[in-house]
């Protein structure tokens, strides 16, 4: 009977060792494993935040350059409603209204994250930029394929002085339809320009997407203003 009570003793205390082992061992094995899987997580976050917040230099000069690009464009294509005679050149105002203003709030927001400047409009850029000459574009021949250069005074490729837009702004009817497409066309080319940059040498992911954004739908768009113009 003694016997029987010991062994019943020893199995129960062995039991019991086992059990506590196992448990152990699971607690183990969850917290090696949810550290692991915590670590990894918080790598990929911060690797996936590294990335996504990676830029360089040019990233920070095509957006200081691209956003007061659009927004001289948005001043212009504003224009068009009032003072354009076709239904297409009023079309295309609107449609580069309605693409280029989210991207200049885009912009905006890179610029504040970086802690860099943020330009505020064009007419303050146009006013600032050394070597702007505000005259340059008096007595300009505004006629289709007159091959004018409009960037030689504003420091960007395409932009307008302040002549070119007070001539664009006097402007009414067919008049008004041949200065903006001409305008717009040269003001296109220099945004393909800057993102064709931005898309080579830039590091910041959401930039250079843009600048391929840019790069296909102002590429169309030239060749529409072209073909309204009745160029080849």
């Amino acid at each position: 009977m003694r016997n029987t009570r010991t062994l019943t003793r020893r199995a129960a205390v062995t039991a019991a060792s086992v059990t506590a082992a196992l448990v152990l061992a699971a607690c183990g094995n969850d917290s090696s494993g949810g550290h692991a899987g915590g670590h990894s997580s918080v790598s990929s976050s911060a690797s996936a935040d590294a990335t996504a917040g990676a830029h360089n230099a040019q990233d920070v000069s095509f957006a200081q350059g691209m956003l007061p690009h659009h927004q001289q464009a948005l001043e212009m294509a504003e224009l068009a409603a009032d003072r354009a005679s076709s239904a297409e050149v009023k079309d295309l105002a609107s449609r580069i209204e309605k693409a280029q203003d989210p991207e200049i709030r885009t912009i905006g927001g890179w610029l504040t994250s970086w802690g860099e400047n943020v330009p505020t409009s064009s007419d303050s850029t146009k006013e600032s930029m050394p070597g702007t000459d505000h005259s340059a574009g008096s007595g300009m021949d505004h006629s289709a394929g007159s091959g004018m250069d409009h960037s030689a005074g504003s420091g960007m490729p395409g932009m307008m002085d302040g002549s070119d837009m007070d001539e664009l702004e006097k402007a009414s009817g067919t008049d008004f339809d041949t200065m903006f497409l001409t305008m717009m066309i040269d003001h296109h080319e220099g945004a393909v320009a800057m993102a064709t940059t931005e898309r080579s040498k830039g590091e910041y992911g959401p930039a250079t997407s843009m600048a391929d954004d840019i790069i296909t739908a102002q590429t169309t768009e030239i060749a529409k203003m072209n073909k309204l113009l009745g160029n080849s």
